[in-house]
């Protein structure tokens, strides 16, 4: 079963149980993943799903933040039921060591010494660890790495 047909089975056994703000969580990522569908004439692959899934909670991540900040803890838990609702379709997130080691992978793959050469570390890690790590973070270990090197 595909990721798709997954938040597909999870729509209907929302609908079918009634729990309005599931339900209407779901449906906007189903609007999401449907849009960039058309938008780019394609059919998403469970790696183009993650994507944007990943893009959703980030956004979701800002609005919590800045619901809190404002003192609108309503709006805050709103988004934060969301946020959590698609990090339940993520895949498991990589630990420290798993996460230290991806790195020291790409950064020995690609030959990088020095901080200029941070892109090529990204796009590589990018490409291996997507969804499973929050990539601000990664960035900065990358760079802290390549700063200390």
């Amino acid at each position: 079963m595909t990721l798709r047909e997954q938040i597909g089975d999870d729509m209907k056994s929302a609908l079918r149980a009634r729990e309005t703000a599931r339900l209407g969580a779901i449906r906007l990522l189903l609007a999401a993943i449907k849009q960039r569908e058309v938008d780019e004439r394609i059919t998403l692959d469970d790696d183009a799903v993650i994507g944007v899934i990943g893009r959703m909670l980030k956004q979701r991540r800002e609005s919590v933040s800045q619901y809190r900040a404002a003192g609108r803890n309503d709006l805050a838990d709103a988004e934060q039921f969301e946020a959590d609702l698609l990090e339940a379709y993520l895949p498991a997130a990589l630990s420290d060591a798993e996460l230290d080691t991806a790195i020291a992978t790409a950064i020995a793959a690609t030959g990088a010494s020095r901080p200029a050469d941070m892109g090529r570390v990204m796009t590589t890690l990018k490409a291996t660890i997507a969804g499973r790590a929050d990539m601000a973070a990664v960035s900065q270990r990358v760079k802290a790495r390549l700063t200390n090197a």
